[in-house]
């Protein structure tokens, strides 16, 4: 749906594209008529992250480095929806047990979130998955190294108050999640 506020696309050029980015160079027109020149844009495969609780209510989170921020940090598991993924459901199912053994026996949506609507095209999905079991070892992409934490909602909450959830899209998740799981207010 159209509204008066969008711009109108002129032009568009890749000036970078790989498997897992793309970014492109645009030319628009405002709504009030202004041309702009060099509006780059980050194309990303959309993302899936889950608020994961197993069979005894432990939060799976996972804990890796980062070399955008050249440190280790604590997240939740997820990553890129594959064009192999039939869904956005399929798609966290099997980031859940990839990065961390686990099958769940229940996996609802929370609903979608953008990175940074100005200058990225993906979005990053949200899942609440519970009944979580062990069922395999990690099956881990090549350049991934991850640790797998279970922790308890007390300590995620600790995370989160002393600020030590680095990723904003995890975060949100995360709060996301504990307000799923009844243990925040709005």
């Amino acid at each position: 749906m159209s509204d008066p506020l969008d711009w109108k696309l002129v032009k568009s050029e890749y000036v970078f594209t790989e498997p897992w980015l793309k970014a492109r160079k645009d030319t628009c027109i405002t709504a009030s008529g202004k041309q702009v020149d060099n509006y780059y844009v980050i194309e990303y495969p959309d993302w899936v992250n889950a608020f994961a609780l197993t069979a005894e209510g432990k939060v799976l989170m996972v804990k890796q480095f980062r070399q955008g921020l050249g440190k280790t940090i604590i997240e939740v598991p997820g990553g890129c929806v594959d064009p192999t993924d039939a869904t956005l459901e399929d798609a966290i199912r099997r980031e859940l047990l990839e990065e961390t053994g686990y099958t769940f026996s229940h996996v609802e949506p929370m609903g979608s979130i953008s990175a940074n609507a100005g200058t990225t095209t993906n979005l990053t999905h949200y899942f609440f998955a519970t009944g979580g079991v062990k069922v395999s070892q990690q099956s881990l992409d090549e350049h991934e190294e991850l640790d797998v934490l279970l922790m308890s909602i007390d300590e995620v909450k600790a995370l989160l108050q002393q600020h030590e959830i680095w990723q904003s899209l995890h975060a949100a998740c995360l709060f996301y999640g504990l307000i799923k799981a009844g243990e925040m207010q709005w």
